[in-house]
């Protein structure tokens, strides 16, 4: 379209008397901004987004292209057919007093009958410049020595688009023809521009399969010997350390973020700064007394289980860490008392910051209590430890590690111990005069070494499991043999040549005062007193008996025995609860064994909790009952309850039948 700068307008032609003119075909005008209106004729109806920025370049540069108008039938006004964008820019800047609200805006005067042609023409016959035209034109403005923020204060984006469109204009000649020819997408030019080398940035496109040229795989290819700011290692020595340190890096201006798109160069300073900050880590545990320690950036698992832990063991505690304890222990109890009358004042703001302060003191009872295990001195002579980092980049100490040897002679020292704690000495009653041994060895084992005495009994060893493996009725008697004396009977004298203990917390009395009530413990207690009343106590003779209990006894046995091992007990809810699997498998319903009463659970939870489960199995209810005091609610709610089947998220159970026809009345209501 025709465009005119100012002055030339001025000179051609004055802005005519409100009367109405002959209106020739063709006609450029000046028109002040206050006299022209929008057009409903204008074809374009989207003004777009970018409005803001097209004022901000006018207001820089001035209005490159004049309107097209016709005059309105007030005969006072003229309508704009075309070049509605700038007409509202121009009303902006007016509205910003940037420029005076009659200002002359240059115009084409058209013809009332052509107007929808005019503004057709305009938005269809005009062709956008190629991007690549673009990219160059950016990088001419900078050759002539333009700021690149004057470049984009003059076409209205912001300094990172500018420096973006650089980036582009500095990619290969080759590929940028290639471009232009559509060999390359965009995407695949901004993946490119990543590194200014244009030799890698054609190697990376041209060698590579087209089905790896995706612009993921092209940054990938041309990055791939640097290191992500993300990566554990930058995490952990920092990035401005690194910078101060000399190290380069590179950012992708196209990246979604400053993280994500900057990558260090020199992967060599950053090992070598993270050696040094783990070795100052690696001091104060050398003072712990360790033989060795080592400070590596990586430890694999398959490296880490190279090493043996070391024993440790449990020391007595101090009086003052005794004292600490005791009190601890007695603010969790007093907070947990807290806690109870929190939910029964349906107080929910004071029962989450009891929750809270528990926390705080469980987590610090822990940490005392740990501290109480740990290595002997002897143990950290021979053990080391290794200063590494984990997938975070977080640091992490693993304490108490043995070589082969180190632990062969750990053992060797503890069995030195042993026999001097009996009143043995290395020539005293386990061998005579010339070392060899004596009294009780037995027969044909008198001239065997240690080493040969343990070969041959691992082959004895082998040779009893899989004889054990082919006789089940053995295996399962051994196996009961352990449990029995472990679950019933209260202690572990097992006279066969087993290594097996099983984990017994009888700790649910202490969680669940109205545990030893419950319908559960007391068939438990009656099932395990029948058996152990027809069961002896001394190990051989339980053995026997064993053996000749059938295997649907023994399995009755060893259910009974495993019973005790199970605790699925949570500090809190959770989403997934433990022991979801074993209790499919067993086809487990609560409600066979626990009722939801007022006691047991609807007193223990805000009142909001109760509404809410009440709206699962009586919806009707819940106005009635959002009236009464939370005691009453709590009977009421143990009454609606009665004989639904519903059941507390907490033990995983399916919203029973019966709820969901409620749930179903209460919807079609």
């Amino acid at each position: 379209m025709n465009a005119l700068t100012h002055p030339e307008v001025q000179a051609l032609q004055t802005f005519p008397a409100p009367q109405v003119p002959a209106q020739p075909s063709q006609q450029m005008l000046l028109v002040p901004l206050s006299r022209l209106r929008p057009s409903r004729r204008n074809v374009r109806k989207t003004a777009g987004p970018s409005i803001e920025a097209l004022a901000a370049s006018i207001g820089r540069v001035g209005l490159l292209q004049n309107l097209t108008v016709t005059l309105a039938a007030d005969g006072g006004h003229y309508e704009v057919v075309a070049g509605g964008r700038r007409f509202a820019a121009l009303k902006l800047l007016a509205k910003k007093r940037r420029i005076a609200r009659d200002w002359d805006v240059p115009c084409l005067l058209v013809a009332d009958s052509s107007a929808r042609t005019a503004s057709l023409t305009e938005n269809v016959q005009r062709e956008a410049m190629h991007p690549a035209d673009q990219f160059e034109a950016f990088a001419a403005l900078v050759a002539e020595g333009r700021p690149v923020e004057d470049i984009a204060a003059d076409f209205g984006v912001t300094p990172l688009v500018v420096q973006r469109r650089l980036r582009l204009a500095n990619v290969s000649p080759r590929l940028m023809a290639d471009y232009r020819a559509d060999a390359l997408s965009l995407d695949q030019l901004m993946a490119l521009a990543v590194t200014d080398d244009h030799a890698a940035q054609e190697a990376a496109f041209y060698d590579a399969p087209e089905w790896q040229r995706s612009p993921g795989a092209l940054r990938q290819r041309l990055t791939e010997r640097e290191i992500g700011a993300d990566h554990a290692l930058v995490q952990f020595v920092g990035l401005d350390a690194y910078t101060v340190a000399g190290g380069g890096i590179r950012r992708d201006l196209f990246a979604e973020d400053e993280d994500t798109g900057t990558t260090l160069t020199d992967a060599a300073l950053l090992e070598k700064l993270v050696r040094e900050k783990l070795e100052a880590m690696a001091e104060p545990v050398r003072a712990e007394g360790w033989a060795w320690v080592e400070a590596v950036p990586h430890l694999t698992p398959a490296e880490r289980q190279a090493f043996q832990n070391a024993p440790r063991t449990r020391r007595e505690p101090t009086a003052r860490e005794v004292r600490r304890m005791e009190v601890l222990q007695v603010r969790i109890t007093r907070t947990d008392a807290g806690l109870e009358e929190a939910y029964d004042a349906d107080d929910e703001d004071k029962a989450e910051t009891l929750h809270q302060r528990r926390e705080a003191l469980a987590t610090e009872l822990e940490a005392v209590q740990s501290l109480l295990i740990g290595h002997a001195p002897e143990v950290r002579a021979m053990a080391g430890a290794i200063v590494t980092l984990d997938r975070e980049g977080q640091p992490m100490i693993h304490r108490g590690l043995l070589r082969d040897a180190e632990a062969k002679a750990l053992r060797a020292l503890g069995a030195a111990r042993q026999r001097a704690a009996n009143g043995q000495t290395p020539g005293d009653d386990d061998s005579d005069s010339d070392g060899s041994p004596t009294g009780d060895a037995p027969h044909g084992a008198e001239h065997l070494s240690d080493r040969l005495a343990q070969r041959l009994s691992a082959h004895r060893t082998a040779a009893l499991q899989i004889e054990l493996a082919r006789q089940p009725q053995v295996a399962l008697a051994a196996l009961v043999h352990a449990l029995v004396q472990q679950a019933l009977q209260g202690g572990y004298r097992n006279a066969l040549p087993l290594g097996l203990r099983m984990s017994l917390r009888d700790r649910l009395e202490d969680l669940a005062p109205d545990w030893p009530g419950s319908s559960a413990a007391l068939a438990l207690r009656e099932l395990r007193h029948a058996w152990a009343d027809r069961l002896p106590q001394e190990p051989g003779e339980l053995f026997t008996v064993l053996l000749d209990k059938s295997q649907d006894e023994l399995v009755q046995l060893l259910a009974l025995c495993t019973a005790p091992a199970v605790d699925v007990v949570t500090p809190r809810t959770t989403a997934s609860q433990p022991g979801a699997e074993l209790a499919q498998a067993l086809g487990l319903d609560m409600a066979a064994w626990w009722k939801p009463t007022a006691e047991s659970y609807f007193q223990h939870v805000p009142k909001v909790a109760i509404l809410n489960a009440v709206a699962q199995f009586a919806p009707n209810e819940v106005s009635r009952l959002s009236k009464l005091k939370k005691a009453e609610i709590a009977q009421e709610a143990e009454r609606l309850a009665e004989g639904s089947g519903w059941m507390p998220a907490v033990f995983g159970r399916e919203v029973p039948e019966t709820v969901k026809h409620t749930e179903a009345e209460a919807s079609d209501d």
